[in-house]
């Protein structure tokens, strides 16, 4: 009788931990519709599951890690497309190397619902992270880019908490922590069509942008 209490202690704690773990379980319960990690593709090959839009880009190697590369030049804009059409209850998310040359920066950018849809963009030039529907940017906040790191980017719409839709944005060095918060935020009635996932990069400063595990995800 003496091991009773114990014992209740015991499965107490364990079902803590349990109730604990639920919200961060439920949270990552949904696998992706779609991955790339560029683990399989040959180096040189643009991979056929991608829409390229405009650019050279290519797969690369180092250090054993493979990844998809963005010319320093010419100093446009570029960008590409992946996974199934969808229109909300999803996230994309990405990781984008760049890096400064001088007083000129790059732009790195990931969107969902097509090319003329919503974008989550890093501006260094102007130390902040912004949100575009389309090509209006409609929300801002101050954001620290690093230089040389990778960066994380993460874009979802999902439905709003009485009604409507809620576009939510964050990013942080890849070496970092994940904001508990979305750093910008889009309240919205009526969305965007449709459209695909995608990524872009601006290298303004002359220097290849590198973009590795692209996913879109379903958000629970």
């Amino acid at each position: 009788m003496k091991r009773v209490p114990s014992l209740i202690a015991t499965c107490f704690t364990a079902l803590s931990v349990i109730a604990f773990s639920l919200p961060a379980l439920e949270a990552n319960a949904a696998p992706p519709v779609y991955a790339q990690d560029f683990s399989k593709a040959a180096p040189g090959s643009q991979p056929d599951d991608l829409l390229i839009l405009d650019g050279q880009f290519a797969v690369k190697e180092e250090a054993g890690n493979r990844f998809l590369e963005l010319p320093g030049a010419p100093l446009e804009s570029f960008g590409f497309l992946f996974g199934p059409s969808e229109q909300s209850g999803f996230e994309v998310s990405a990781r984008i190397f760049g890096s400064r040359q001088g007083r000129k920066f790059p732009t790195l950018a990931v969107g969902l619902n097509g090319a003329s849809g919503y974008r989550l963009q890093v501006s260094p030039a102007k130390k902040a992270l912004e949100l575009f529907k389309g090509e209006t940017a409609v929300a801002t906040a101050a954001f620290d880019w690093k230089s040389g790191e990778w960066t994380e980017l993460r874009l979802r719409i999902v439905k709003g908490a009485t009604a409507g839709f809620r576009v939510e944005g964050r990013a942080w060095p890849a070496s970092g922590t994940e904001p508990s918060q979305a750093q910008v935020v889009l309240e919205e009635t009526t969305l965007q069509p449709a459209g695909k996932a995608g990524a872009w990069g601006m290298p303004f400063a002359g220097t290849p942008i590198l973009f590795d595990d692209l996913k879109l995800t379903p958000v629970p």
